[in-house]
């Protein structure tokens, strides 16, 4: 390790009635990947702010190579080698991958693009990555892992020394995942400052060195080593409760099927599927990306045409050809992703949380009945503790926690039956996922079938009383919750061309 170059000393900031950081003081070696951890509200996105020129600290200091710095803009801070690569990439869609990456400083001769240049330093600075991508391509059109590349390029071109990633693989795969974390390694290397923020413990174990926890806005303890320090103990730092406290899985009572699929193929789904949900239970899904989990969810909800099959709810025979079927037999979807698919950003919580409801609260069929949908918002925000300053808030400023559970609210004001997640606490910190948890404990326990797809081993395990296991297109297993460890689960849901090493009896149980 190098010495220290990045110190955080008496870091404080308030906003009107809330003390978003106080007293916040650690240092971050050159040379190492210290991972930066906390709930939706500990502190994370101000501290990353703050050191990004975006917001001033009431108090405190924090130093570069042991140089005091004051930064009144974000340029300030690029122009002292800080850059912080923010979950929604700030690039310019319409822009090639060269003007993205020199962006601010393209080179020039008497005011004239030198284009050549500005090409051959992108395929050098890429190629630095390891990445093969065409300067010339528009930013837009390339995949989400490819856009975060020419991020971390443009920071590299830019000479930055500390790098600050916040939440980078939320929208990748695991190979993706994997490619981010070899340019982290040899960023590390070459002697820069890395903070890494991110919910997904097993990340944190595979690629930093330290991770200082954030609570209410104060920091509760930095740990060498996060790996051997171990998950339970980092989540009780973090929510001030153990990881069995966040579940808390219990069993309850089962009873008739809920929901029954037979024969169900599509597009994504190619060996026919065949399950069934009771009510009160919850079956969990787990694959690798591209395993069709998703696909399976489109298929029951209607959002994608199924070639075959049959669907019963509550033993009886239904046709769900479209979303509008779903909902009318009580089968909702909170799909995987919240912001495209999930809500509408710009309106209001209470728009969001009535979106399917409104059709009870109007007269005729025309006039809304305002009073009603106050009232129906105002109780889902109390009951599922919806955080938010009022109704009339725009959705897209809550947490992702809040956003869920909006979405959950949603369909409340339904008669559900089945409950169709797909990945319901992606990008939601270890407090909002217990309380997301207790939410679907809660229907489950009033007798909901709920069908829950998710990439998260530990969250599959520790809320699930059955887990379907998907690999290519197909269901290969169902698996009690007994029988269910996570080497098995894993076995099972690799594909066929990496998973010679089955043992026979597994392989029957796919079978």
């Amino acid at each position: 390790m190098a010495a220290n170059l990045l110190r955080f000393e008496n870091i404080s900031k308030s906003f009107p009635g809330v003390r978003a950081l106080q007293d916040v003081s650690f240092s971050v070696a050159g040379g190492s990947v210290h991972a930066l951890l906390g709930e939706n509200g500990a502190g994370k996105s101000t501290l990353l702010k703050i050191l990004s020129g975006l917001y001033r600290p009431d108090a405190g200091r924090f130093f570069l190579d042991d140089q005091p710095l004051f930064f009144h803009s974000t340029a300030d801070a690029i122009r002292s080698g800080i850059t912080v690569i923010h979950q929604e990439l700030q690039l310019v869609p319409e822009m090639s991958v060269a003007e993205n990456l020199f962006l601010g400083h393209l080179p020039n001769r008497l005011g004239f693009l030198q284009r050549r240049q500005l090409l051959q330093r992108t395929i050098a600075q890429l190629s630095d990555l390891g990445e093969k991508i065409d300067p010339r391509a528009r930013t837009a059109s390339l995949p989400i892992a490819q856009r975060q590349m020419v991020e971390i390029a443009k920071a590299l071109s830019r000479d930055a020394k500390v790098i600050a990633f916040d939440e980078p693989t939320s929208s990748l795969s695991g190979p993706e995942v994997q490619r981010l974390f070899a340019v982290i390694r040899k960023l590390r290397a070459a002697g820069r400052v890395i903070l890494y923020v991110s919910h997904r413990m097993e990340e944190i174990f595979q690629i930093c060195d330290k991770a200082t926890v954030l609570r209410d806005g104060r920091l509760v303890e930095t740990f060498d080593q996060p790996a051997q320090v171990g998950h339970d103990v980092l989540v009780r730092a973090m929510v001030g409760r153990s990881i069995s406290d966040v579940f808390s899985y219990s069993p309850r009572p089962q009873g008739a099927p809920a929901l029954e699929v037979r024969d169900l193929r599509g597009p994504g789904v190619i060996a026919p599927a065949t399950f069934s949900v009771a009510r009160g239970q919850i079956v969990g899904v787990f694959g690798l990306v591209g395993a069709g989990r998703t696909e399976l969810l489109k298929l029951i909800y209607g959002a994608t045409r199924a070639t075959s099959g049959h669907i019963r709810v509550d033993s009886n025979p239904v046709k769900i050809t479209s979303p509008s079927d779903a909902i009318a037999t009580g089968v909702v979807l909170c799909p995987e992703d919240r912001k495209r698919e999930g809500i509408i950003p710009q309106a209001s919580v209470l728009e969001n949380v009535n979106l399917s409801g409104r059709r009870h609260f109007s007269r005729l069929g025309f006039f809304l009945r305002r009073r009603h949908e106050r009232e129906n918002a105002a109780r889902f925000v109390r009951e599922l503790q919806i955080r938010t300053p009022s109704l009339s808030q725009q959705i897209v400023y809550l947490s992702g926690g809040n956003q869920q559970k909006a979405i959950l609210a949603r369909w409340l004001s339904e008669r559900v039956r089945v409950l169709l997640l797909d990945e319901p606490t992606r990008g939601i910190d270890i407090g909002a996922k217990g309380e997301i948890y207790s939410i679907i404990y809660k229907l489950a326990q009033q007798g909901t079938g709920v069908l829950l797809v998710s990439s998260e081993m530990p969250e599959v395990l520790g809320v699930c009383d059955r887990i379907l296991v998907m690999r290519q297109g197909s269901i290969v297993a169902d698996l009690k919750r007994e029988q269910a460890t996570p080497e098995r689960v894993l076995q099972l849901a690799l594909p066929v061309s990496s998973s010679s090493f089955l043992s026979p009896a597994v392989e029957a149980v796919t079978a």
